[in-house]
């Protein structure tokens, strides 16, 4: 068993925290499981090792304390890319217009590194090194040009006084459009291996207006076949009734659809608050609508609308049945 006078379990839990190894957190992990009286085969199989890897474990614990559990340096060739050379690359990476390049693939970085600054290094050196520092290639989302700095400052300052009121509650409303037939995503398949995704042709496609409350993840919605003023205001009436409101008052913040913004709108018990233009970004829902389609809708194929709106019902129970998990997605970030 491990020994205790080595270190206390708080002591343990402190340097677990601090370890950059995974195979350590999984040693100091193990070691604070049989100090709270798990058994050594339970331990084993939690930490996925074998009885003799874990009695090791406990050995070097025994002879050393929590250095013994920490991973020692490496044996073999040193690295092509030095601590300090791996700094200026990644500064590189995030910032190319220091060198007057608006963007970079691996190619190009690898080129700028051997002909600009005379690096020996390979081009899977640098294809490993850009994966061990957690980049990849991801294409650009679409980011509107007409947005006002100033009434988005305004917003948020606006947003933080709501915040701290204890009588206001915040949702957040939109609309998403969901295809039955929607662009394939992209996967991983051997070199050679031809991938196929069916296509209809038909453009099968429904509407689903929602709100969520990022305090408690509640999440609200229905589905429509367009997004309109009467369909809004249907689902205000419905809100109204089902929505269970906690406190005295409950913002709605959406955007300046036209819909929104029509004047023959009933709110009811909700008070509307739109975003300012161009704003996709301060809707907290937008992101749940991004792990919806991610989780339900890739290289999801519907032949009819009935079994698009199967899928939507499932996908949208999802949301509902995640609160907790909102409340995550959907905290508010009151910096711009």
């Amino acid at each position: 068993m491990p020994n205790r006078e080595n270190c206390s379990l708080t002591e343990l839990e402190i340097a677990d925290r601090a370890s950059v190894s995974r195979w350590s957190h999984v040693r100091m992990s193990a070691i604070r499981i049989l100090m709270l009286g798990f058994t050594h085969d339970q331990v084993a199989a939690i930490s996925v090792v074998s009885r003799r890897t874990l009695s090791r474990w406990v050995q070097r614990f025994n002879e050393r304390g929590i250095d013994g559990l920490i991973d020692g340096p490496k044996t073999g060739r040193p690295p092509k890319i030095t601590a300090e050379q791996s700094q200026e690359y990644e500064e590189l990476i995030e910032r190319p217009q220091r060198v007057d390049v608006t963007h970079w693939t691996a190619k190009k970085f690898h080129g700028y590194l051997t002909e600009k600054l005379q690096r020996d290094i390979g081009y899977r050196t640098v294809v490993r090194w850009l994966h061990e520092k957690r980049f990849r290639l991801k294409v650009p989302r679409s980011w509107p040009n007409g947005q006002d700095d100033l009434k988005r400052d305004a917003f948020v300052k606006k947003l933080v006084s709501y915040l701290s009121d204890p009588e206001i509650d915040i949702w957040y409303g939109d609309e998403s459009g969901i295809e039955g037939d929607p662009r394939p995503r992209r996967r991983w398949a051997k070199r050679g291996e031809k991938i196929r995704h069916p296509y209809q042709g038909t453009h099968i496609r429904m509407n689903v207006t929602g709100m969520v409350g990022p305090r408690t993840g509640e999440f609200y919605s229905m589905i429509f076949s367009h997004s309109d003023t009467d369909s809004f205001q249907f689902f205000l009436d419905q809100a109204n009734q089902d929505v269970v409101l906690e406190r005295p008052r409950n913002l709605l913040i959406v955007d300046n659809a036209s819909w929104h913004r029509s004047k023959s709108l009933n709110w009811g018990k909700f008070e509307p608050i739109f975003l300012p233009p161009y704003s996709p970004d301060l809707n907290p829902i937008e992101r749940l609508w991004l792990l919806m389609k991610g989780e339900w809708f890739s290289d999801f194929f519907a032949k009819s609308k009935e079994e698009l709106i199967d899928r939507l019902c499932l996908a949208l129970n999802w949301i509902v049945d995640r609160k907790v998990q909102n409340q995550e997605t959907c905290s508010i970030k009151t910096e711009l």
